[in-house]
């Protein structure tokens, strides 16, 4: 059974921080690059980060320097740290696959705002 369970968004004024937090099934964690995908009102849907199982990260260049991404493989668990949030950021961030697997969790809203 396939789980994206997203976590940890919220409302945050300009030059704050989150953390985003997916928790995913073994049978699609192991082994394979995760990543995460934001979407804004309006907007397609656009990779932010992704690791490897390895940990050689990526960086979206909208985000680079203000993102951290990691994972746990012992707790199949992918972490976004998101610094110096700017009003861009307001999306519904998702976890996934990369390349994406068909199923998509339910995300967690990020709004940054004053």
């Amino acid at each position: 059974q396939v789980q994206l369970v997203e976590s940890g968004g919220g409302l945050v004024q300009p030059g704050g921080s989150l953390t985003l937090s997916c928790a995913a099934s073994k049978n699609i964690f192991n082994g394979n690059a995760m990543a995460w995908y934001r979407q804004a009102p309006g907007k397609e849907r656009e990779l932010v980060a992704h690791i490897t199982s390895g940990g050689t990260t990526w960086y979206g260049a909208s985000v680079k320097g203000r993102f951290t991404i990691s994972r746990d493989n012992a707790k199949n668990t992918v972490t976004l740290q998101m610094n110096s949030l700017k009003p861009e950021d307001t999306a519904v961030y998702y976890c996934n696959l990369v390349p994406a697997y068909s199923y998509w969790g339910q995300g967690t809203q990020v709004t940054v705002s004053s």
